[in-house]
């Protein structure tokens, strides 16, 4: 094993993680926000309230009156933003590489990420085409034509970075931080998918269906992406299923609650928070029971046994 063991070299005093959250914060803030400022200045031009509406309501990005295709290009910018600040300080900051937060190694395994893109990808096809059967009446086609396919290009190209952050940072990152500080695995998969469900609290899903409704769900998210990150010892298979899982979502469906509002081909007209949590559960244990045995993971004893390693002088530091 490397992943989890990986957490015993390098630096790993508190304040240095505290520094690296901020500087993602940071970094997704400023630079990240570049596009939006420019758009908003482009439409301060003809239109000059829209600055002051939409520092009243920040999260609106309808405000400006864009499309779809480019409020996602916006909305989306900060993720790479805040990717490439952690790439350039994980070193300096823990003497630890970046490959070394994916999967305790020096090699990313591309096969591991691609094949579990497509496992997702397969069930979360098979999962909408059941769902459109039972209850047609709650979708409605939305988009057929040339904004799918400016949209397709969108999510394949930017939404990777939004995923490969949230899961390198809860699954690599404070996931193996976790691990040093409590010298298990169990633990620091609660604490990162507790954490994990947090971050999505603001969502305008959690808003309009109540924090109860949908925190299960994000929570569930964050149990089967930790799961398959200790079973497959790092973060490549978690990140290659958030991936399919978002650009499915922003291609296929949305609705008028959706985090990303996308011109997706279809539109969801109710969402069922308790009935959605059970498919998720469903599909979740499928995908674990699939990539065992793609994989060819031993069992999942693993998820309770102990992480090891020889801690070296500088761990605290």
């Amino acid at each position: 094993m490397n992943h989890l063991e990986s957490s015993y070299t390098g630096r790993n005093a508190l304040w240095r993680y505290l520094l690296m959250v901020a500087a993602v914060f940071l970094a997704s803030n400023t630079i990240g926000a570049l596009p939006l400022l420019a758009g908003l200045l482009i439409r301060s031009l003809s239109h000059p309230g829209v600055v002051s509406l939409f520092s009243a309501d920040p999260g609106n990005y309808g405000i400006m009156n864009y499309s779809l295709n480019v409020t996602l290009v916006i909305m989306l910018f900060p993720f790479i933003a805040g990717l490439g600040a952690f790439m350039l300080m994980v070193k300096p900051l823990h003497s630890r590489t970046f490959r070394q937060i994916i999967n305790g190694t020096s090699n990313i395994r591309w096969n591991r990420l691609f094949t579990s893109m497509l496992v997702w990808l397969a069930l979360s096809a098979l999962y909408f085409f059941i769902y459109m059967k039972i209850d047609p009446g709650n979708f409605t086609l939305k988009n057929t034509g040339s904004q799918v396919i400016i949209l397709i290009i969108i999510s394949v190209t930017m939404i990777p970075f939004q995923a490969a952050l949230e899961e390198i940072l809860f699954r690599g990152y404070f996931m193996q931080g976790f691990a040093f500080l409590l010298g298990n695995r169990w633990l620091p998969l609660l604490a990162t998918s507790l954490l994990f469900a947090l971050l999505h609290g603001l969502n305008p899903e959690v808003k309009e269906y109540g924090f109860i409704s949908m925190m299960p769900q994000y929570l569930l998210f964050g149990l089967i992406f930790g799961i398959v990150t200790i079973l497959d010892d790092g973060a490549e298979a978690a990140i290659g299923a958030h991936t399919a899982n978002n650009v499915f979502l922003c291609v296929m469906v949305t609705n008028k609650s959706s985090a990303l509002q996308t011109a997706a081909v279809f539109e969801q007209a109710a969402i069922r928070p308790w009935t959605e949590l059970g498919t998720l559960f469903l599909v979740g244990a499928a995908f674990i029971l699939i990539l065992k045995v793609l994989f060819r993971w031993n069992g999942f004893s693993i998820l309770f046994t102990n992480v090891k390693g020889k801690a070296q002088s500088n761990t605290v530091n």
